[in-house]
């Protein structure tokens, strides 16, 4: 029978090939690598593993034979560089053959002729999918920050951003995506949808994500943007409702907006200067969009639907707010 190496159980076996000698004395380390090598530190994997193991296929095979499944944080981890690097499932099968840093940080040292196809991919993608593992997952991450005291739940910041969808009508269907809709933002119109987050406001980190129609607006979402025990509440302009305002001042929470500019006046200097102090909070709540959008390169959504690119989204929120608390947690892990 066939196994299946995992790359955290690489340590017992001694026998090294001429390959791996020169891969680790090679004289500088890629970006590709170094970011790598991060990720291996600050995921954590045995977590995340628990989750799917109950709904995954057997690695041994049955009483009928066959082929025994790709061990579940094989394709997990498969999956995680899928995500990051904004890859189809053909795509990704691709880069493990192609790129030997993706290879041994999915594979080990397991041989070519094991690596997964982007049918092994898919069913895996879908697996997730199919239960909904991807909330869990990012739920999971989210208790172990606060569990380690990074997350502090003192305060939210909440936000939205639009991810764009293809206008194209080029398909079998002959029409655009019926779930996506369009929306204007100052003189512009675009078409796709909208992720809304949570974020916490000291540490940055994304508790809450929630995918709709890019024409939703901002403040329908602001209840189910909270987990509870913050004790105020900072969004723009868009979030500005003194129905809310007063809601959440029953609960004793402060709902912080900037000041509107008053119909043909100006603001004074303390509101600008309130403004400004403002604007450098909220700022934290655009770091998970930046690493997103300008580090994993996602900007367009990848499937037809709201659900599938919702999960896909708690995923990359998940992996935004690893990958910007991974300093502290590498610090934390010696």
């Amino acid at each position: 029978m066939r196994q299946w190496p995992v790359a955290d159980n690489l340590s017992g076996m001694t026998q090294k090939s001429f390959a791996d000698l020169n891969w680790e004395q090679k004289d500088k380390k890629t970006r590709r690598e170094r970011f790598l090598g991060e990720m291996e530190l600050v995921v954590p994997w045995k977590e995340l593993v628990k989750l799917i193991v109950p709904v995954a296929p057997r690695v041994e095979p049955g009483p009928s034979g066959g082929r025994p499944a790709y061990p579940v944080e094989v394709m997990l981890r498969i999956y995680l560089c899928q995500t990051w690097y904004n890859l189809s499932d053909d795509g990704m099968e691709d880069t493990l053959y192609d790129s030997e840093s993706v290879r041994r940080f999915c594979l080990g040292k397991a041989a070519v002729d094991e690596v997964p196809d982007e049918r092994s991919i898919r069913r895996f993608r879908h697996l997730l999918e199919t239960g909904k593992l991807q909330e869990k997952l990012m739920q999971r991450v989210t208790r172990l920050f606060a569990e380690r005291g990074i997350m502090t739940k003192s305060g939210t910041i909440v936000d939205a951003t639009i991810i764009h969808a293809p206008t194209s009508t080029k398909n079998e269907l002959k029409q655009r995506d019926p779930e996506m809709k369009h929306t204007k933002k100052g003189n512009q119109y675009y078409f796709g949808m909208k992720c809304h987050v949570g974020v916490d406001a000291e540490s940055g980190i994304v508790h809450t994500a929630i995918s709709t129609h890019a024409k939703e607006q901002d403040i329908a979402m602001l209840p189910a943007l909270l987990h509870g025990e913050e004790s105020e509440v900072i969004g723009d302009r868009g979030y500005c409702s003194e129905v809310d305002r007063e809601e959440l001042e029953e609960q004793g929470v402060r709902l912080l907006t900037p000041t509107k500019k008053p119909v043909g006046g100006e603001l004074t200097e303390v509101e600008r200067m309130r403004n400004r102090r403002l604007s450098s909070r909220r700022a934290i709540g655009e770091h998970p969009f930046h690493v997103i959008k300008n580090i994993f390169r996602y900007t367009k959504v990848r499937y037809r639907g709201i659900l599938k690119n919702a999960l896909h989204l708690n995923t990359l929120c998940m992996l935004a707010s690893l990958y910007l608390k991974r300093r502290v947690l590498a610090a934390a892990q010696g």
